[in-house]
């Protein structure tokens, strides 16, 4: 899964909206940038300024704080607080300023352009903001305070489930996208087509198309997913008790995966030779366009000890499935302790009691259930729910379809069927 843990945003009983935005965008790696920004800042601000000023300060400070330790200095005449998606009210009462950590900032209403500043393949919305840098933390999730001090700074059930059901009439790859509550109705979907004049990146790539599902201010490719090459694949979070600084965090990892044309690429990119992950997930995946019988995969990636990630793989063949939340189940990597291991096991528990899945209903009955005592695998029980199941997909490999659901698969319609557009 991808969540956003950095997060720890105040509860409130959000009502479900039945919509999803989708943008379309073609062009390079910048223009498709620009278009993202352009249109999705909006959902962005609205979630990691409006709901989140704790947050915020507190990733501010901790960013000042390891700068010191470096001997850099943090500008403070440059970054903006950007107040989005408040009543007048609430703008009135915030003022002109806001500080944190005795450093006060301009409170603006909109991303600021200082025409100054040259920034390559940086959108110019997005120059001068103490928000990029707070984008950038996103997808660094707990490696800093892991790698700098030692220990884990997050206590939440946070992850997603993901059920494979590999039948003769049922080819499926379904799964919960879970996340703080506050995420809820803030996500969109990132329908991308990149080409490039020359070879990009560590794999030399020219063209990419693909659909994410996307969060507010991160990266394709760390939630649900497909490309044009026929890969699906869903992410698990994954957390171990030791990362590494000097790796490739996992977020860049599965932005990558969405340029693998094969089984073989996609294991060349997590493992992410001479580097490795800094930090680790669970990647559920299948080729719809491979050769022979459907075959379902679960590559478990651990951060790297060395100079390439850590990785196993289950292959599930015809006539058997694949069921992962968010712990390891092979790969001998050493855990944090906390919620997120004991919803994994109370969630997998919850598994273990249905039998085997062989079709559709099977899979939306386990991704539906709401039995357990307190990790439920839909997650929705009352208002004080810090994490909630935003969505749930459903990747049907036989019709090539993507199913939304933006309620309880159980007693609600998909929200849309998306077709999933193969390159010939």
């Amino acid at each position: 899964m991808g969540e956003s843990s950095k997060m720890s945003p105040s509860i409130k009983n959000i009502p479900r909206r039945q919509a999803i935005p989708i943008l379309y965008t073609r062009g390079t790696h910048y223009d498709v940038g620009y278009d993202v920004v352009s249109r999705t800042h909006i959902i962005v601000l609205y979630y990691l300024v409006d709901t989140a000023f704790a947050t915020e300060a507190e990733l501010y400070t901790h960013l000042k704080r390891e700068a010191t330790k470096v001997g850099l200095v943090v500008n403070v005449s440059k970054p903006k607080y950007i107040l989005a998606g408040r009543t007048a009210n609430d703008r009135a009462s915030q003022g002109s300023n806001a500080t944190i950590d005795v450093d006060t900032f301009e409170v603006v209403e909109n991303f600021i352009y200082h025409k100054n500043l040259r920034l390559k393949n940086i959108h110019p919305r997005i120059k001068c903001t103490m928000y990029k840098t707070l984008l950038f933390l996103l997808h660094m999730d707990e490696i800093l305070p892991v790698a700098v001090e030692g220990k884990n700074s997050i206590n939440q059930p946070i992850g997603c489930s993901t059920v494979c059901v590999n039948e003769p009439d049922c080819e499926i790859l379904a799964h919960t996208e879970d996340a703080l509550s506050e995420v809820l109705n803030h996500y969109y979907f990132v329908s991308a087509h990149i080409i490039s004049d020359s070879p990009q990146g560590k794999y030399n790539v020219t063209e990419e198309r693909f659909t994410s599902l996307c969060y507010a201010g991160h990266l394709p490719g760390y939630t649900m997913n497909y490309n044009h090459h026929g890969l699906v694949f869903s992410i698990n979070t994954l957390s171990a008790n030791k990362l590494y600084s000097g790796k490739t965090p996992r977020h860049f990892i599965t932005r990558a995966l969405l340029s693998a044309e094969n089984f073989v690429q996609a294991q060349q990119i997590l493992r992410d030779n001479g580097v490795g992950a800094a930090d680790g997930c669970s990647i559920n995946m299948t080729f719809l366009k491979q050769d022979g019988d459907r075959l379902f995969h679960n590559a478990e990636m651990g951060p790297a000890e060395r100079d390439q990630s850590q990785l196993n793989i289950l292959t599930a063949s015809p006539g058997e499935h694949i069921v992962h939340a968010n712990m390891y189940l092979r790969l001998p990597v050493p855990e944090v302790n906390g919620l997120i291991i004991d919803s994994s096991v109370e969630r997998m528990k919850t598994f273990k009691s249905f039998h085997a899945p062989k079709t559709l209903n099977d899979v939306i009955r386990m991704l539906g259930d709401q039995s357990a005592k307190e990790h439920t695998v839909f997650r929705e029980k009352d208002a004080k729910d810090v994490v909630k199941t935003v969505c749930v997909g459903i990747f049907d490999c036989r019709k090539r379809t993507w199913s939304l659901y933006s309620d309880n698969p159980k007693f609600n319609a998909p929200l849309m069927v998306m077709p999933l557009v193969i390159k010939d």
